[in-house]
């Protein structure tokens, strides 16, 4: 019973890897594909194919800096899902980077 217990607490999450993406990004713009993926625990790949996701639909963007990328969250582009209807990126950063693991909090405002 132990394993199906363990089972079931690992097959969901509160956040989805496109959030996970994009709260990276928020706390620093100059990361790399590969950072991203090693602290998301996500491929390269996949967190191509999220960054792509999230510059098509308006909630990042970003600007070639020599050989690196500078991204750009767009803080007041509203939430898909019709249940979070009037609430931003900017909301859910907040909420997101508002404790950080080593009890500071984050930034006062998010969107820079």
């Amino acid at each position: 019973m132990g394993d199906v217990t363990a089972s079931r607490r690992l097959s969901w999450t509160f956040l989805t890897n496109h959030a996970r993406v994009l709260v990276q990004i928020a706390r620093d713009p100059t990361l790399r594909v590969r950072d991203i993926a090693a602290r998301c625990e996500l491929t390269e790949r996949a967190v191509q194919r999220i960054i792509a996701d999230l510059e098509t639909d308006g909630y990042l963007t970003h600007t070639r800096v020599g050989r690196s990328n500078h991204y750009q969250v767009a803080p007041d582009t509203q939430l898909r899902h019709p249940a979070d209807a009037g609430a931003t990126v900017a909301d859910l950063l907040d909420a997101a980077l508002a404790r950080r693991p080593n009890g500071e909090h984050g930034p006062e405002s998010v969107g820079t």
